[in-house]
């Protein structure tokens, strides 16, 4: 059986020629036919058990092609490693290298249908069928592709939505619900049925959605931007897995629980103030809510 440790693809990785100049490029889906919405059983960013998920997790088992051309980097059919974006999680998995940096991570790999000629390859041409989506991984998703670009230069996972086409028809519909405000004693105060409420720091939350999330969020304080945060990309800070807004946070912040997700920090003075949420998908459709609070 091939098998390569992960923990030497940095290596095998960096000893790649780099490409000799930077452009922008975008890659195709992993798959073929028509991509929509309902293609994805759970989007870059959301909650996955005591994680951030730092895929792009498909619905339903596919055949699995490379998103684009690039150096064959490793073939998982082992773990052996305790990266943060590689967990065990993904089963048997391809890693291909392309320009700028960047790796694309095929994950949940069904075995049996992973090409001879894929194991010793070391160029790939974008197309190359890698295999079918299988069980391999532990995913409650069942026989889904796990899809990941990472960024080994500035160690972060991408959200692989940004380098893609458009999807076919509308994206899912992104609410605003369930305003919590989170003191820094751990009290937390509904939002708008307790309208007045102490000044000082609060972690703001909202309902989380169960498959979507959004591409942006941001929060302003009286007119001025007090946070956003952006989920086009997850950062590695330590051995946690964390989104960035105007600071780093990692999953006991941006998920304190199944029910909700993190808007941002805010810090109200006394007196009167308008509080507003804006929740953005990623062609920048947003929604937008206003909450008067009186702080004392």
């Amino acid at each position: 059986m091939f098998k390569k440790k992960i923990s030497g693809f940095i290596l095998a990785f960096l000893s790649i020629q780099a490409f000799s100049s930077i452009q922008a490029f975008s890659f195709n889906w992993p798959q073929t036919g028509q991509v929509s919405a309902e293609s994805f059983s759970l989007y870059f960013g959301q909650l996955r058990g005591e994680t951030i998920n730092s895929s792009l997790i498909f619905s339903g088992s596919t055949d699995i092609y490379a998103a684009d051309s690039g150096f064959l980097t490793v073939v998982i059919v082992e773990y052996e490693d305790d990266s943060c974006f590689f967990p065990s999680t993904l089963g048997n998995a391809v890693v291909i290298a392309h320009q700028d940096s960047l790796l694309t991570v095929y994950g949940n790999i069904d075995g049996q249908t992973l090409p001879d000629t894929i194991r010793d390859a070391s160029e790939i041409s974008g197309g190359t069928e890698l295999g079918k989506s299988g069980s391999s991984a532990w995913s409650e998703k069942g026989n889904a592709l796990e899809f990941q670009v990472i960024d080994i230069k500035n160690n972060t996972a991408m959200n692989p939505r940004i380098l893609m086409p458009r999807i076919s028809g509308k994206e899912l519909p992104l609410y605003i619900s369930g305003i919590v405000l989170q003191g820094r004693n751990g009290r937390s105060y509904k939002i708008p049925e307790q309208s007045t409420i102490p000044a000082g720091f609060y972690r703001a939350y909202y309902r989380r959605q169960p498959t979507a999330t959004p591409y942006k969020t941001y929060m302003s304080l009286n007119g001025n931007v007090v946070d956003e945060i952006s989920f086009d990309m997850l950062r590695q800070d330590g051995n946690l897995i964390c989104a960035v807004g105007k600071k780093n946070y990692p999953k006991s912040v941006l998920y304190p629980n199944d029910e909700l997700i993190l808007m941002g920090e805010v810090t109200f003075a006394h007196g009167k103030n308008s509080l507003q949420y804006y929740v953005s998908d990623i062609l920048g459709k947003e929604n937008i809510a206003t909450y008067n609070i009186t702080n004392y």
